[in-house]
């Protein structure tokens, strides 16, 4: 044995080498260097033999000569390659075949052994294959831990930025409850309009991203009030025709405030056109048909149901069934034909069940005393009364 190359210099106890060929000495000669060298051997004297024990027994290398009766030495590659990826394959063949070897390589063999067989070469080819078979599979199981990694990392982004559009969510539901506030006659307005909004939305075959969208929009939709002087938004009396015009800019008021946050730019196109009309007559780009967000065109039957149905200082709330058949006589003037076919498609007790549901989930407004409340509050609080004033002077919604 070459000096330069003592046993077990290039392996671990561990490796178990296979050893294929049709001939009984090339076999126990290969076993024999092999085994002295530190290899675990095993042999097999056809292609069909070696199948039979590699599903028998785990293999981490293969010697196998090309040319056999049978399963030839490329039949053999192929099968392995196929059913034992990682283990090392390395093609025994002749001088004359050197063609055949090169194409063993090219379908996936390590190294192909020259015969006669020099044992340090034989010892250095299998040691090669071994050690790149397992660089192979460290860098395949980084690999996989990466993406695990990647994947865990990547849900846990997601549920933070849901988390996050929670609590914004339930901020602008806090938000627009504060923006509907009063003595009780419109409490609990955005709320039930938000979720008029969802069943009709649901009908109507939105998407997740637009009824988040629509919802933002709904809970949002009168913000720009907050910028109405107090003599406008506070006057009792049915307003003139300069001071409508005045509460008219909430619309295009609330876009601006709401506009300029970049997760709520749909939400924003919804304040801005949530009293356009189907036919053109509303405001305050007189907007008409699909020109109108389909966001803002379910939110007009919404809104209208809930303004007819709540009592308000002027007149008492109408029954649900009076307030749909106005909806049915606006359908294709105040309101668009396929939201109204869609929200009668919704049995009618729907929407006294979501009524009583928001009034039972949220706190009595009679328990604060506006009053007490700062000027800022007050203000707030002031924008329902408006909102009901705006339906006296004009359209539902």
């Amino acid at each position: 044995m070459d000096a330069l190359h003592k046993p077990g210099e290039f392996v671990n106890l561990n490796n178990r080498v296979l050893i294929v060929d049709d001939e009984v000495g090339v076999c126990l000669l290969l076993k024999e260097w092999l085994t002295e060298t530190g290899f675990t051997c095993q042999t097999a004297l056809s292609g069909d033999e070696a199948l039979g024990i590699l599903q028998e027994h785990e293999i981490d290398a293969i010697i196998s000569d090309l040319s056999m009766p049978g399963v030839s030495g490329l039949d053999l590659l192929t099968k392995v390659r196929q059913a034992y990826p990682h283990t090392a394959f390395l093609m025994a063949t002749g001088v004359g075949d050197i063609g055949l070897a090169v194409e063993a390589m090219k379908q996936g063999a390590d190294d192909y052994l020259m015969k006669p067989f020099q044992l340090d070469a034989v010892v250095a080819s299998v040691a090669r294959a071994l050690e790149m078979r397992r660089l192979e599979r460290e860098l395949e199981d980084y690999r996989t831990r990466l993406e695990e990694r990647v994947d865990e990392r990547t849900g846990q982004l997601q549920a933070a930025l849901e988390h996050i559009g929670q609590i914004y969510d339930e901020t602008l539901e806090a938000l627009g409850a504060a923006l509907d506030l009063k003595d009780g006659d419109t409490a609990g307005h955005a709320r039930r309009v938000t979720r008029y909004c969802m069943e009709i939305a649901k009908v109507m075959g939105c998407s997740q991203e637009q009824m988040r969208q629509l919802k933002r929009g709904a809970y949002l939709h009168d913000i720009g009030k907050i910028a109405i002087p107090d003599a406008i938004l506070l006057k009792p009396a049915k307003l003139m025709p300069e001071e409508m015009s005045v509460m008219s800019a909430h619309a295009y008021s609330g876009y601006e405030v709401v506009g300029g946050i970049s997760f709520l730019a749909e939400a924003a196109e919804i304040v801005l056109t949530h009293h356009e009309r189907y036919d053109g007559s509303g405001y305050p780009q007189g907007l008409m048909g699909d020109e109108i967000p389909l966001g803002a065109r379910i939110f007009a039957v919404a809104d209208a149901l809930d303004a007819m149905t709540s009592d308000r200082p002027y007149r008492r709330a109408l029954p649900f069934a009076a307030a749909r058949e106005e909806i049915r006589q606006q359908s294709g003037r105040q309101f668009d034909p396929h939201v109204v076919e869609a929200f009668f498609s919704l049995p009618e007790h729907i929407w006294g069940e979501i009524r009583l549901e928001v009034a039972e989930s949220r706190p009595s407004p009679r328990a604060v005393n506006i009053g007490k409340l700062p000027p800022s509050a007050k203000r707030i609080s002031s924008v329902g009364t408006r909102f009901d004033l705006l339906h006296r002077n004009g359209p539902l919604n």
